[in-house]
């Protein structure tokens, strides 16, 4: 696709993580037509959007010092502080007042909030915390859904770019409630894919249709995105293009434990599905797609990997 021509009255925006969904939802932006500095700690990634029309920045200040908002997508907490105030971060491009940061991250609510008040104080930089649920397709067709956590009038300034990425939008509270709320939304996905993975290798030891099963429970209290994307995914054992990795959805069941650990909270469902994912990640599957773990099962069954 050909990106339309840049509007001079829209910010200038800047990308910092092209993984597999920073990738996706920066080539998003491009396609529609907002001009983009880009930055990747691997700089081949960048090349694609380069060719696209972006412009590569040497490090995450050169990002900050070429944009008027910043999206930063990064694997966890350490490289959100070091894409932010390590050497050639973003913090050490100057004083920031007007411009924003918005983190599609997912990290803890406390290093968000200690982070954005930090910047603040640095350079005047607004922070709003807008992780993701939804993985590359949906960030190429703009349907992601966006947990949002900051002042309404950084919200406010950010809703355009949020709303060429996202269906759904919804501001959670301030700084750091939209890492909360992703948090839940990972205990919510972490426990779900272990429960199809065990849903599935019932009904294929029970000898039912197995692949029939999502049809079969539509529209009833059992039904979900979970049932209709997920477990069909893992009864094809389609898993050679991975949508996310194993191992990051095993750092995000910890971060709900350690919260929930914070909150004096006793979650012994997010426990055990953590435990199925360490277990899973411990056998060397670190770069598996997240719902392979299904193959855990048919291992400890004696099925091989599928």
């Amino acid at each position: 696709m050909t990106p339309h021509t840049a509007s001079s009255a829209r910010p200038r925006l800047g990308f910092i993580g092209l993984g597999l969904l920073g990738s996706a939802m920066a080539q998003r932006l491009r396609e529609q037509g907002w001009a983009l500095t880009v930055w990747n700690l691997e700089p081949e990634r960048m090349a694609p959007l380069v060719a696209a029309g972006a412009v590569a920045a040497p490090n995450p200040a050169g990002v900050a010092a070429a944009s008027d908002i910043v999206l930063l997508c990064v694997l966890d907490g350490p490289a959100v502080q070091a894409c932010v105030f390590g050497d050639g971060g973003i913090a050490s491009a100057g004083p920031a007042a007007g411009k924003l940061l918005l983190d599609h991250s997912t990290i803890t609510p406390d290093a968000t909030r200690a982070m954005a008040a930090r910047l603040a104080a640095e350079t005047g930089m607004g922070w709003v915390d807008a992780p993701v649920s939804g993985g590359p397709l949906q960030a190429r067709d703009g349907t992601l859904t966006l947990m949002t956590g900051g002042s309404e009038p950084d919200i406010a300034r950010a809703r355009p770019v949020f709303a060429e990425l996202a269906a759904n939008c919804t501001r959670m509270g301030p700084v750091g409630a939209g890492q909360a709320a992703k948090t839940i939304n990972q205990a919510i996905v972490g426990t779900g894919y272990v429960l199809m993975a065990e849903a599935l290798v019932l009904a294929e030891a029970a000898g039912i249709a197995a692949a029939d099963l999502p049809r079969c429970l539509a529209g009833g209290l059992a039904d979900s995105g979970l049932l209709q994307k997920i477990y069909p995914q893992m009864q094809a054992r389609d898993f050679a293009q991975p949508r996310g990795y194993a191992r990051q959805l095993l750092k995000d069941m910890r971060a709900v434990q350690a919260l929930s650990s914070q909150l004096q909270l006793d979650l012994p469902l997010v426990a055990a599905a953590t435990a199925r994912y360490a277990d899973y990640v411990g056998r060397g599957n670190e770069t598996a797609d997240s719902a392979s773990v299904v193959r855990l099962y048919d291992e400890e069954a004696g099925r091989g990997a599928g």
